[in-house]
């Protein structure tokens, strides 16, 4: 399955499917077999870089969709 990621209105990145994620280092987090789960965007998270909903009447996003200028050359 592809990667999907779902920017959700006032909260976090929703991830699904086959992926991994590494820190600076390119160390993997043990993500214990997962395919979905959700990162903090708000920088409030005890969890970082994962979502523990401390975003919740703290971070105000409306997530819609838009295309980005042309890359440049």
């Amino acid at each position: 399955m592809a990667t999907k990621i779902t920017v959700n209105s006032n909260g976090s990145l929703k991830i699904e499917g086959d992926f991994e994620i590494v820190d600076m280092q390119g160390d993997n987090y043990g993500l214990q077999g997962r395919t979905v789960l959700s990162l903090c965007r708000c920088g409030r998270s005890v969890n970082k870089p994962f979502c523990d909903g401390s975003h919740k009447g703290n971070f105000d996003h409306e997530s819609k969709a838009f295309d980005l200028p042309p890359k440049k050359v």
